[in-house]
C-alpha cells in the first residue's frame, strides 16, 4: 500500500481486564461484533479479551491505524485454557507469598496474572519502600520456567484490583466502571462545600475520593453566578457580607448588619439578591 493511501478497515476496542483500559485493534472481517470474546496480538503476547466497541474506520491513513490486530474469535479450547490459567494463578500466588517470606521482603501481593499464551507471569504488589527483588525473580523464574515480571502499583490501583464497597454503600467506582484515574484535588472539595475532614474526603484507597471530580465542572458553572465569599452584597433586608453558599440550592448565607449592635445571619436565594440590586439601580 502506498504511504498515505486511504482505505477502509474495521477498528475494534477490546478490554482485557474487567475494568481496564480499552485498546484498539485492526480486524478486516465483519463477523466479530461487540460482546464477542477474542484473541488479540499485543505487545505482551497473545491475550484474551472482550470486544467493547465496534466501529468502521473510514478514510484513515496507514500511519494512524493500530499496529496490533485481532487474531480470531476465542474457541471453547481457549475458554477452557482461561479456566486452567485461573487455577495456575492461585498456585502462583501461594508460591509468591512463601518466597517473599523466605527473602524477608516487605511486599504485599495484590494480584497475579498469567498472560494468555503462558509466556509471562506478572505479580502486582504494593510496598512502602523500594524493593530489591532480583533474587526473588530468579527463584520464581526457576520454579515457573517463564518470564517473570514484578510490577509495583499504587494505592488507587490496589483498590481498583481488589474492589470493595465505598461509604456510599455502592461498589468502588474504580473497580466498577472507571477506565482511567483522574486528578482529584482539595480545591474540588472546597468548591463543592464538602467538609475538609480527611476521613470524609478519603476513599477506600486512602486518597481523595474519585467522585469529587465527577461534578466539579457543574459546580464551577453554578459558582460563576454566585457572589464570592466575603463579598459585600445588597439584600432585600439590607447590606451584608457573604459567609457561605449552597450552589445546589442556589442560596447564599449573608451576615447582615441592620444596626450597629444587631448582627443577623440569613439565607437568601441568589435570584433575590440580583433582583434587589436591579430594582435599586432602576430607582
Amino acid at each position: 500500500m502506498v504511504k498515505g493511501e486511504k482505505f477502509m478497515s474495521k477498528i475494534l476496542g477490546v478490554r482485557f481486564r474487567e475494568v481496564g483500559k480499552i485498546h484498539y485493534f485492526n480486524y478486516p472481517d465483519e463477523d466479530i461484533k461487540r460482546g464477542d470474546i477474542v484473541i488479540a496480538e499485543t505487545i505482551r503476547g497473545e491475550e484474551l479479551g472482550k470486544v467493547m466497541i465496534s466501529k468502521d474506520a473510514l478514510g484513515l491513513s496507514e500511519e494512524s491505524e493500530p499496529v496490533e490486530k485481532i487474531l480470531r474469535k476465542a474457541t471453547d479450547v481457549d475458554l477452557e485454557s482461561v479456566r486452567l490459567k485461573e487455577f495456575e494463578e492461585k498456585e502462583a500466588e501461594r508460591v509468591f507469598k512463601k518466597k517473599i517470606d523466605e527473602h524477608k521482603l516487605k511486599m504485599k501481593l495484590v494480584d497475579v496474572e498469567y498472560i494468555f499464551d503462558r509466556r509471562k507471569l506478572i505479580f502486582y504488589f504494593t510496598s512502602d519502600t523500594r524493593i530489591d527483588f532480583r533474587n526473588l525473580v530468579r527463584d520464581l523464574a526457576g520454579i515457573f520456567k517463564v518470564r517473570i515480571e514484578l510490577r509495583q502499583v499504587g494505592m488507587r490501583d490496589e483498590a481498583k484490583i481488589l474492589g470493595g464497597m465505598g461509604i456510599c454503600g455502592q461498589s468502588l467506582c474504580c473497580a466498577k466502571f472507571l477506565n482511567n484515574f483522574h486528578t482529584v484535588t482539595v480545591k474540588m472539595a472546597k468548591d463543592q462545600g464538602v467538609s475538609l475532614n480527611p476521613t470524609k474526603l478519603s476513599g477506600a484507597c486512602g486518597r481523595l475520593k474519585c467522585c469529587l471530580q465527577y461534578e466539579e465542572e457543574a459546580y464551577l458553572e453554578m459558582l460563576e453566578d454566585m457572589p464570592k465569599l466575603d463579598e459585600t452584597v445588597c439584600t432585600p433586608e439590607g447590606i451584608g457580607t457573604v459567609i457561605g453558599y449552597n450552589p445546589i440550592q442556589s442560596t447564599v448565607k449573608v451576615k447582615l448588619k441592620k444596626y450597629e449592635d444587631d448582627i443577623n445571619f440569613k439565607i437568601f436565594k441568589v435570584s433575590e439578591i440580583k433582583q434587589f440590586i436591579l430594582s435599586t439601580e432602576e430607582s
